[in-house]
């Protein structure tokens, strides 16, 4: 499964307004994406977890992508307070079909049991270079999430593929399906290593603005293109 994340906890190049976000999704989808990870913005460009703005970019993106499984960020980036958080999630109308909770954030069990309680799916985010794993597998109702997010934070592009392995490692046993990403420099050489491995993987202007060859990604569609062929070069060799 290719995943496209058309944004971030960025403010600039990448799409910011449920419009964009809507267009970019689309596009992304005809590309070859099968699963899309958003960050809703407020006004400000800033992620935000507040109600409205979760509404407007999931309303946004399933009706230019329909069929298409949405999911959003819960980084604490966007609320700090964990309390707050778990109210904010809590207090969702329009559900997303899944939401990511990076594991080594304060508060992330609590973030996780209030998104079982609505409904929503899980993404556990587990960074390499932190305890998450350590903490995801602790969790007792580890065996409920949708899939681990396996992120790479390693960007060095020499690097990156043996700190991955090494963040799989960390996970076992873990009886859910894995994605595994990485991101900047680490983007490409990670996403080869997953599709060699048969994972799940995403791609998008959140991890990297840059197409294999090193030149500037016009936008979403492209970054998928790039990876599906990649895709596709494994698969011939399996």
């Amino acid at each position: 499964m290719l995943q496209v994340c058309p944004n971030g906890p960025l403010d600039h190049s990448v799409p910011l307004s449920p419009d964009q976000l809507a267009v970019s999704a689309r596009d992304a989808v005809v590309a070859g994406a099968e699963d899309i990870h958003l960050h809703p913005k407020g006004p400000d460009g800033a992620d935000s977890l507040e109600p409205d703005h979760v509404a407007a970019a999931v309303r946004a993106v399933r009706t230019a992508a329909p069929g298409i499984r949405v999911g959003v960020t819960t980084g604490a980036w966007a609320c700090p307070d964990p309390r707050r958080r778990l109210d904010l999630v809590a207090s969702w109308k329009v559900l997303p079909d899944h939401a990511s909770v990076n594991w080594h954030e304060e508060g992330a069990e609590l973030v996780a049991d209030a998104l079982l309680d609505h409904g929503v799916a899980i993404e556990a985010g587990i960074f390499s270079g932190t305890d998450a794993a350590r903490r995801f597998l602790a969790w007792p109702s580890r065996h409920r999430v949708l899939r681990v997010l396996a992120e790479v934070v390693d960007t060095d592009p020499e690097t990156a593929p043996a700190t991955a392995a090494a963040l799989l490692a960390e996970l076992e046993p873990n009886e859910r399906p894995v994605l595994l990403h990485g991101e900047q420099g680490g983007a490409w050489p990670v996403l080869r290593l997953a599709a060699s491995l048969g994972l799940d993987t995403r791609i998008g202007l959140e991890d990297t603005m840059l197409l294999p060859d090193g030149s500037e990604a016009l936008d979403n569609a492209s970054l998928v293109r790039a990876a599906r062929s990649i895709f596709f070069e494994h698969a011939g060799s399996r």
